[in-house]
């Protein structure tokens, strides 16, 4: 691949979801947690009542600026000095014009606020002057009301963000887990046909946007919408009651073009946040293959060229990135530049019709109030398009199905009794066009050793994989004592196979766990003595750490004879009736493969084999040899006899010099 020539191909399995089917398959996770989801709706919900205190003691206060204004010019006035007079000459009539002014004001009052009035008159304070003056009262909203509303809006606010976040954080761990159970359990054809890094991609990183939906999304939409309602709630309420229609109607008809940005830009964001996470995944991908081949990387020289092509990919990932923030980021000041203009607007209105600032800033305070809560249902609308692509990738992965199916009703089988059986085999695999194994039928006596040669292509290493069932094949059948593979319990049949590979894998742990794989029971010395049976004792008590040995990733730590030899004690420690052996001993070198191979014969005593070889040295004791080519098996029967036949398998013994 040349630097710069960088492009995202889409898994076999990948499909789009309708917004419907992916957020409603987002319940199936959050249900488990619906109490705590409740409650955190319900607080965020109840958060937004918390306004109506606000909004209602805004006009009370600005009618007491402009009353104690509207006195001081009174009192200034020619006409002060006589109306003092009255006062002095009318005491009756000045009283009556008090009461007259505390009722006027009692009108624009809260409702609630009368009752906080007489539970303080209890107490002795006096909140109202005889005129109707709010000095004390307004002190006592500052210093009471709004901190006690306030402190009851910080509580609903943080109970609602951490139920939320705490439902979406089990909720991210619960698909994480799905998706590594299901994965985990797909055959064989699945991972010889997915870029693993990209699927690794999917299970660590895109299962976050889950999160995000109910802690972020469902958090906005459980507050946002009710902050709004309530505004224009009051908003409304405040018209009528003041008989504003008119700028009522402005309101309603100006406020749903703050939506326009978002609709305008939601579907170039989804588009680029899905192409965003499509090359993430190519850059995991890269990074896995280059740290998996690093000895090839390092054997040819190529840091340098691996350098510049993950350069090339990582530029890929940026510019997608770059792209799809550009977008999102226009959508708050999108928003935020319409409700300027809006607002502008609705004052201009104000001016023209000569309305009050008492009356209009009552109307103008929820509208600002509304500006957040729209500016975070923008910002809603760029997540959820961008957690739908996460979803239809996540979904996608989940939905494909090509494990190997377990039949209800499955027959269990813990021994195995009498013999393996080929009957009329043939395999393809899903993207090939000719067979890879092709009407096979043989078979494999308990306590036997039965093995199998060929060229390269041949199918031999079909065979073993369809012994093991990790595939099934597409005619004919694979039976245990009788029984077709596929009726039996896949836990069973597993116990009762064991398989040792050429390519000898091991996990990043310590040499006594890695034996112990599969087993986890065994104890100590049953390790010890599986090491000593696979003639690994030795070389494990001469490393300082002893068992405890930490062999790297993949074993790298050992050598290719020392791992194959850990490999082997961990089958004796399984001690499976049926071995399979995949060219266990093909990538060693005479020496180590002749220790390797003690340690198989110790392996194989008592046990029934089926052996894929490359050395034909190491099978030429086998009670069966099967000879391979193009799929077909061409000849059979032991070593003697197919020699002296002078077909294949001579040919292939001459090769090697192995008479």
């Amino acid at each position: 691949m040349a630097a710069g020539k960088v492009e995202y191909k889409r898994e076999f399995f990948d499909r789009d979801y309708t917004l419907k089917e992916a957020y409603g398959r987002v319940w199936k996770y959050a249900r488990k947690y619906r109490l705590r989801l409740a409650v955190g709706v319900v607080c965020g919900m109840a958060t937004a009542g918390t306004l109506v205190p606000f909004f209602q003691i805004v006009q009370p206060a600005l009618h007491h600026v402009e009353s104690h204004d509207a006195e001081v010019v009174r009192e200034e006035s020619p006409q002060a000095a006589e109306t003092s007079a009255d006062a002095q000459a009318s005491p009756e009539k000045s009283k009556k014009n008090a009461f007259e002014r505390q009722i006027e004001k009692n009108s624009k009052l809260p409702s609630w606020y009368p009752k906080i009035e007489k539970f303080a008159a209890k107490c002795g304070i006096t909140i109202q002057t005889e005129s109707g003056g709010m000095a004390g009262a307004l002190l006592l909203i500052v210093l009471v009301v709004i901190p006690a509303v306030a402190l009851v809006r910080l509580v609903l606010m943080y109970l609602n963000h951490y139920c939320l976040s705490w439902s979406g954080a089990h909720a991210v761990a619960d698909i994480r887990q799905e998706l590594f159970d299901h994965v985990e359990r797909q055959g064989l054809e699945f991972f010889g046909r997915v870029d693993i890094g990209q699927v690794m991609t999917r299970m660590a990183s895109d299962p976050q946007q889950i999160q995000i939906i109910l802690s972020t999304v469902l958090s906005e939409v459980a507050m946002a919408p009710f902050e709004i309602f309530v505004s224009i709630g009051f908003i409304i309420w405040f018209a009528v009651t003041n008989h504003m229609l008119p700028t009522l109607c402005l309101i309603l008809v100006g406020f749903p073009l703050f939506v326009i940005p978002v609709q305008a830009l939601g579907k170039r964001v989804k588009k680029w946040a899905r192409r965003s996470m499509e090359r993430g995944s190519m850059v995991g991908s890269k990074i896995i293959e280059v740290m998996t081949c690093i000895k090839v990387v390092k054997s040819y020289n190529t840091e340098d060229m691996e350098s510049r092509r993950y350069a090339s990919t990582n530029n890929y990932f940026l510019k997608s990135t770059m792209r799809g923030l550009r977008i999102s980021l226009m959508v708050g000041p999108s928003v935020e530049t319409v409700g300027i203009f809006l607002i502008c607007g609705f004052l201009v209105w104000c001016f023209v019709v000569d309305i009050r600032i008492s009356d209009v800033v009552p109307m103008l305070a929820p509208l600002l109030i509304i500006y957040k809560p729209i500016k975070q249902l923008s910002k809603l609308q760029v997540q959820i398009e961008t957690s739908m692509a996460a979803l239809n990738r996540i979904y996608s992965l989940l939905d494909v199905h090509l494990e190997l199916p377990e039949k209800p009703g499955a027959v269990s089988k813990k021994s195995f009794d009498s013999k393996m059986s080929f009957e009329n085999v043939s395999f393809r695999y899903g993207t090939a066009e000719v067979d890879a194994v092709s009407h096979v039928s043989f078979e494999v006596p308990r306590g036997k050793v039965v093995a199998v040669v060929g060229g390269t292509g041949s199918g031999k290493s079909t065979l073993s994989s369809l012994l093991a069932r990790f595939f099934d094949p597409k005619e004919g059948r694979v039976t245990m004592d009788g029984v077709d593979l596929r009726d039996i319990r896949i836990s069973d049949l597993r116990t009762l196979i064991g398989a040792v590979a050429q390519e000898s894998i091991l996990f990043n742990d310590t040499i006594e766990e890695n034996i112990r794989y599969g087993t986890p029971n065994a104890t100590h010395e049953e390790i010890v003595a599986a090491a000593k049976m696979a003639n690994a004792h030795e070389f494990i008590m001469a490393q300082p750490e002893g068992y405890g040995r930490v062999v790297g990733e993949k074993g790298f730590a050992l050598s290719g004879g020392e791992r194959q030899r850990i490999c082997i004690a961990r089958a004796i420690l399984r001690n499976p009736p049926i071995l399979v052996l995949d060219e266990a001993t093909s990538a060693l070198d005479t020496v180590t493969e002749r220790i390797v191979q003690d340690a198989l014969t110790k392996l194989m005593e008592s046990r029934t084999t089926f052996a894929i070889a490359h050395r034909l040295s190491t099978i030429r004791n086998a009670d069966l040899i099967l000879v391979m080519d193009h799929g077909a098996i061409v000849e059979r029967g032991t070593h003697d006899e197919l020699y002296a036949r002078g077909g294949v398998y001579r040919n292939l013994c001459d090769m090697q010099k192995t008479t």
